[in-house]
This record gives structure tokens, C-alpha cells and sequence, in this order.
């Protein structure tokens, strides 16, 4: 079944390379088509990703050439300092010229990864302590604000410090690791979304949410970047605390799915034919068990829960919320939400849930694990 679904989803995208030319897809809005934009959004990495990943399986020169003139365009982006004062240049450069490096030891991409691990390290914030999500220094609502979404651009840092040598990558990467771990996850093992500290004193002020129901609900697209975002950090940082946080995660995910398994957009809205899903949650969520199961030993009995758990997320995906005989659909999933809070695309295509559930499906099929990390650590 992982290869039919592959090869349906590449269909998808090849054709999606001559509808949206140098552009780059972010959301649907209510229809077939993606809402494009000139890489100017936190998601255009995204489809970067998905044709790297395209071309790794298939081999095919198609891919390849598109997912080459996005790491150019990602270099203008750069260049022209084009909305990049923000938290997500991981989700940017990793999918990108990171993807790139890793797959053809491209020194040009290599070089371009690292200067937007540099971007990265302006968000940092001396007196919190903090990689800033949003908003400029000083921002009076967003100067001493994480989010829990950060921990997926934690690993540009990590692999910048092992690629250059410079440890202060690794260094800043992993206190805001640690201090999403003490601030971000809660005693159930729940999550909030977002944090607020003191901008002067650092001191912890309160959680809160921009995307979920309420500040104290469970966003599961926040709890699914908690999972991968954690084992991640693990994999770079080898701290045992940090891979049991995001098995917590995972254990409070799986216990709370739905019939059919495939979350809705919080944990804690009320559940009737009305409320929306999340197909991108649990696309994420797929892909983060699959790293945490391959991060277990043979002899932990949570690998092949893990792994299981995963194919049955992207099972259910495949079979209930593609979009299989949609004629002209440019979207994998049906009934992603980007943010059913503020009423942006709260039914539709999202193109993060597309590349993840391609990611796990792929490493699922074929062992690639996406571009995280170098694959021989």
C-alpha cells in the first residue's frame, strides 16, 4: 500500500511543478487549488521538501530540477532578506539547500544553510534565554515569547554546529530545547503552544495559544511538533530526558485519537460532526513516531508500538483523507486546518501536512527519514 500512496502522491506533485512555476503553494481556500505566493511565507520550505523527497524516491530529473531552482530561490530569499524575521528558517533551509547538501553534497547549499542558521541565531535573546518566535526585540507582545513549533528549526542549529565546529549552535539550540521542555510541556503531558517570559528579567510569566481553542486546550498540531521536535533534539543531544518527553507526548497523542484516527484541530474542543480535523497533526505526528521508534533499542517494547502507531496514522490518512479521484486536486490531504482559531483555511490543503505525510510515507517504504539531519549520525 506505501507505494501505491507514493507513487498517487508523485503524480500529484509532478503535475503541481507545471501549475505553480517559481511560485510556492502554502494553503487552500475552500477549492482544488493551493494559494500561492513568491516565497514569501514560514511554509514555502515545505514544498521544497516534498520535491527533494519526490526525486530521492523516483529518481526522476523532473523532481530534481524543480527542487534545485527552489534552493535558488531560497538563496534570493536570503540575500534580500525577505521575511525572515521570524523563528522558522529551520522549516525554510532544512527542506531546502539543507535537503540539497544532504542528498548531492552541494557545497553552494552547504553554504547557504549555514548563513540561514546565522538568521536563525539573531532570534536569540540574551536576557530570556530564548529563541524568539515572532515580532522584532523588544516587541512588546512578542519580545519574550517561544512556541512550541520552534522545536522543528532546533535541528538547523544542531547541524550547523556539528558542520562548522562552532558550538554555539548547539549550545543556544539546546537551552531553548531544555526550557520548552520545563515551560512548554505540562504534568500530563499535554502541551501549551506558546510561552511568555519577562523580556527583562526572564522570569516565566504564562502559556497561551495564537492556534489553539484556549490557552490551557492541547493544539494537537503543536503537541505533534512536540513529539518529533523533542526526539529530534535527542538525536543531536544524546539526554535521555529529552526522548522520554517525547515519548510522553506521543503516549497523550495516541490515547486521545478518534474512531476514525486522525485527530481534530485541539484535544480539547468539543467533539461533533461540525468540529474540524487535522489531517497535518497527525501527518506530523506519523513522522515524529517513526523517528522516535527508530531512535529505540530492539528491546524496548515502544518501537514496535511506535511504529505501528505510525502506520496506522498514515493508513488512515491514505485511506479516508486523500484526495484519491478528486480530478484536478493539487492538495494530498483533505481536512487539514491552519488555524480554525482565526478562521485562515480551517478545512483545506496544507502544505506541511502534504510533506509530512509523503515523509512518512517514504520512511515507511524506503527508510528515508527526511532532512533533520545528516544520515550517517
Amino acid at each position: 500500500m506505501w507505494k501505491q500512496a507514493i507513487e498517487e502522491a508523485l503524480r500529484i506533485a509532478e503535475a503541481n511543478i507545471g501549475k505553480f512555476g517559481e511560485r510556492f503553494p502554502h494553503v487552500s481556500d475552500g477549492g482544488t487549488t493551493y494559494v500561492l505566493n513568491d516565497n514569501t511565507d514560514w511554509t514555502d520550505g515545505f514544498w521544497s521538501g516534498i520535491l527533494w523527497l519526490a526525486y530521492e524516491y523516483s529518481n526522476k530529473d523532473v523532481f530534481r530540477e524543480a527542487a534545485a531552482r527552489t534552493v535558488e530561490n531560497f538563496n534570493h530569499r536570503l540575500e534580500n532578506k525577505i521575511n525572515l524575521d521570524h523563528h522558522d528558517i529551520g522549516f525554510l533551509y532544512s527542506l531546502s539547500s539543507k535537503a540539497q547538501w544532504i542528498i548531492e553534497g552541494d557545497e553552494s547549499a552547504k553554504a547557504l544553510t549555514i548563513k540561514a542558521a546565522d538568521v536563525l541565531l539573531e532570534r536569540w535573546r540574551e536576557k530570556s534565554q530564548i529563541l524568539q518566535a515572532w515580532g522584532a526585540k523588544d516587541d512588546p507582545n512578542n519580545g519574550g515569547r517561544i512556541i512550541i513549533d520552534c522545536l522543528m528549526n532546533l535541528p538547523l542549529l544542531y547541524w550547523a554546529a556539528e558542520t562548522t565546529g562552532d558550538n554555539r549552535y548547539r549550545e543556544l539550540a539546546e537551552i531553548h530545547a531544555h526550557k520548552s521542555r520545563r515551560f512548554l510541556v505540562r504534568g500530563d503531558d499535554s502541551s501549551y503552544h506558546t510561552f511568555y517570559f519577562d523580556q527583562e528579567t526572564g522570569d516565566s510569566l504564562r502559556g497561551g495559544t495564537a492556534q489553539g481553542f484556549r490557552d490551557g486546550s492541547t493544539w494537537t498540531r503543536g503537541q505533534a511538533w512536540g513529539i518529533y521536535g523533542f526526539a529530534l533534539s535527542y538525536r543531536y543531544l544524546q539526554q535521555p530526558e529529552l526522548l522520554d518527553t517525547a515519548k510522553r507526548l506521543a503516549r497523550y497523542f495516541l490515547d486521545r485519537l478518534p474512531e476514525d484516527g486522525v485527530v481534530y484541530w485541539d484535544f480539547d474542543v468539543p467533539q461533533n460532526p461540525e468540529s474540524k480535523r487535522d489531517s497535518s497533526a497527525s501527518a506530523i505526528a506519523a513522522a515524529g513516531l517513526l523517528e522516535i521508534a527508530d531512535l529505540l533499542p530492539d528491546s524496548d517494547p515502544d518501537q514496535a508500538v511506535f511504529r505501528q502507531a505510525a502506520a496506522d496514522a498514515v493508513s488512515a490518512l491514505y485511506k479516508h483523507y486523500f484526495t484519491r479521484g478528486e480530478g484536478d486536486a493539487e492538495g494530498f490531504l483533505n481536512h487539514g486546518s491552519y488555524s480554525v482559531r482565526g478562521g485562515a483555511s480551517p478545512d483545506d490543503y496544507t502544505i506541511w501536512g502534504d510533506y509530512y505525510y509523503l515523509e512518512a510515507l517514504i520512511r515507511l517504504e524506503r527508510g528515508i527519514p527526511g532532512y533533520w539531519y545528516e544520515r550517517n549520525r
